[in-house]
């Protein structure tokens, strides 16, 4: 099952609903399976790590939770709006994203 998103690693994306909405930030991470997404700075939560032989000093530390990718919105690297992505062929017959609203190619 090899799902296709309008995002991926390292788009600058916006949060369009949920308690963050309105942030923006870096994509770290995309889980195809459970289409879901970690934003760099969104959606932060405590996790409690115990001490170990590696870290015997254990502790709480403050991490990126994932959210879901129907409420991420890429933001357009011309224009810096947010916007609907789509799929067409370039040139070389090869699958690429655009944006809706300027009507070219992201990547």
């Amino acid at each position: 099952m090899n799902k296709k998103f309008h995002i991926k690693k390292g788009d600058k994306v916006t949060i369009i609903s949920g308690n963050h909405k309105g942030s923006e930030g870096v994509v770290l991470t995309v889980d195809r399976e459970k289409e879901r997404a970690t934003v760099e700075g969104v959606n932060m939560v405590t996790k409690h790590i115990k001490p170990t032989a590696e870290k015997p000093e254990g502790g709480v530390k403050k991490m990126e939770a994932p959210i879901h990718v129907s409420n991420i919105m890429l933001i357009d690297p011309e224009t810096g709006e947010s916007t609907r992505v789509g799929r067409k062929q370039d040139e070389n017959g090869k699958l690429k994203r655009y944006s809706k609203n300027t009507g070219k190619f992201i990547d």
